[in-house]
């Protein structure tokens, strides 16, 4: 047991991570990869406690992380039942009856003095433009239920997959690079009187596990960072109402769709999450606009095939961790924030916490390095509230109070900034690093009824013939590229086939 203070200065050469799950094993699979010659890595996980399991789609900057590992993806679609995302069909969202499909691609081509959209704007006003959409491979090929790798030209996609079986693929993959697993449920974590450092974790079988970095995957219980080191969370419940959800998984009735369904519901919305084997469900909501057994009973009435799993609950706060990082301790995943399952953010801010880690991992704990790693993980997660805030904010309906009232409510003014600038000139504040780029801002800003007053002279340069060929060769091109892709199961079928399904 180590009572002198200078455990804050020493080297770091034991990492310890609490907690399996997606989160738990990303991290492990990280770090294994990549430092596993020069750091001791244990994961500690109980088969008691099961993982909140309910994200099974990813948006494209998983690649990025299998990427960086080398994880080859023909290994990990087959080990994970897994399917491609090229976008979310967002149904009722604007108003009931109203559908759009915001896309993971590009659309049309950029000048460099204005995006696209000013030209489209400008054919729009013209009566020479198509829908915004008709000039987005990636969208086109979703409506038509299409997908291929083309050599020339990549497609922009991420996954569906089985999260839990995601888990496993990872495990395997961390313990190949050394990473060990110990068995056991945390009772304890112990800390140095002297700096405040966790010191050892103690598990309900009086094995202690000690390390020099702790990295809390715990889940919503934060062991770690909020019951041991008492790091306090910002409640962003005020802008996102939705707090509960259910989940379930159904046999697959059709073949799946290379899309996520995002269908708004009365306090909230429902999610459809097709994998080769199965459909996984959910309904997320407001427990202050809608009961528990209303919400069961509404979101069992809608699903097809038939259920594989009673729907387990979740509750949940939105918001942030006021730090994310803390003395000798990260958090990552829901210990550290959580927004809503809205556009799949969950995975991707465990992944940039996982990345702004590796690139700042400490020989020693370092305030610096600290504070560095809080700035840039707490601007990249509010970017992601304010986009999904924006799904909710923006919308026409007058069928139910939470409608209205996410319509009436004060938004964050960094959003607020971004609608007045789309809205008045069409263009996008985007910073370079955020997440969601241009064309998404874009997309779901139209999509949820803001079309811009002005669009940018630029587009004056065109005249009439010019500017419709210039349209019209886009559109060709997306539908010759769309018409030669077979149909997306029949692609998965022969490219990364799951097998039976997993018992």
């Amino acid at each position: 047991m180590h009572t002198h203070s200078d455990i804050a200065g020493r080297p770091v050469k034991r990492v310890v991570i609490a907690g399996g799950g997606t989160a738990g094993w990303m991290a492990a699979a990280a770090i294994s990869r990549t430092l596993g010659k020069v750091l001791d890595i244990t994961l500690i996980e109980s088969e008691e406690i099961g993982t909140v399991g309910v994200g099974e789609a990813t948006i494209p900057t998983l690649m990025t992380f299998h990427r960086l590992l080398d994880i080859k993806e023909q290994d990990f679609m087959a080990a994970t039942q897994g399917t491609i995302k090229l976008g979310i069909s967002f149904e009722n969202w604007l108003d009931q009856g109203v559908d759009y499909i915001h896309s993971f691609g590009l659309t049309g081509t950029d000048h460099w003095t204005a995006g696209f959209q000013h030209f489209w704007m400008k054919g729009r006003e013209r009566g020479l433009a198509g829908d915004y959409g008709d000039y987005c491979v990636e969208l086109k090929a979703a409506e038509q239920g299409r997908f291929a790798h083309l050599p020339k030209r990549r497609l922009n996609y991420a996954y569906h997959m089985d999260a839990s079986l995601y888990a496993r693929f990872l495990r395997t993959f961390s313990e190949s690079n050394g990473a060990k697993r110990v068995e056991g449920k945390i009772t304890e974590v112990k800390t140095d009187d002297a700096s405040g450092f966790i010191t050892s974790l103690v598990l309900a079988n009086g094995e202690e596990i000690e390390g020099d970095f702790f990295i809390d995957c715990t889940g919503f219980r934060a062991l770690l960072i909020e019951k041991a080191l008492g790091v306090g969370f910002t409640d962003w419940s005020h802008w996102l109402f939705n707090d509960s959800a259910l989940a379930t998984q159904t046999t697959a009735v059709r073949d799946a769709v290379p899309y996520t369904r995002a269908i708004a519901d009365t306090a909230g919305w429902q999610w459809r999450i097709p994998l080769q084997h199965r459909v996984g469900n959910g309904i997320v909501y407001s427990s202050r606009y809608m009961g528990d057994d209303e919400a069961k009973a509404r979101f069992l009435s809608s699903i097809e095939g038939e259920v594989i799993k009673d729907p387990w609950p979740v509750r949940f706060r939105p918001g942030q961790r006021e730090q994310c990082w803390h003395k000798n301790c990260v958090a990552l995943g829901l210990a550290g924030s959580f927004i809503e399952p809205l556009e799949s953010t969950t995975i991707h801010l465990i992944q940039r916490g996982i990345i702004h880690l590796m690139q700042t991992f400490p020989r020693v704990v370092s305030q610096p390095d600290i504070d560095q790693y809080n700035a840039r993980l707490s601007e990249e997660i509010q970017h992601t509230r304010d986009f999904v805030i924006l799904h909710f904010h923006l919308n026409n309906r007058t069928d139910t109070q939470y409608w209205i009232d996410y319509r009436e409510m004060t938004i964050p003014a960094t959003l607020k900034h971004r609608i007045d600038l789309f809205r008045e000139t069409g263009r996008v504040f985007h910073v370079p690093t955020e997440l969601f780029a241009e064309n998404s801002w874009i997309q779901v800003m139209m999509g949820q009824g803001i079309y811009p007053k002005h669009f940018h002279p630029s587009a004056d340069l065109m005249g009439d013939a010019e500017l419709s060929h210039f349209l019209g060769q886009i559109s060709t091109d997306v539908e010759r590229t769309v018409r030669q892709l077979p149909t997306h199961m029949d692609y998965m079928r022969s490219y990364a086939p799951g097998g039976a399904p997993p018992a």
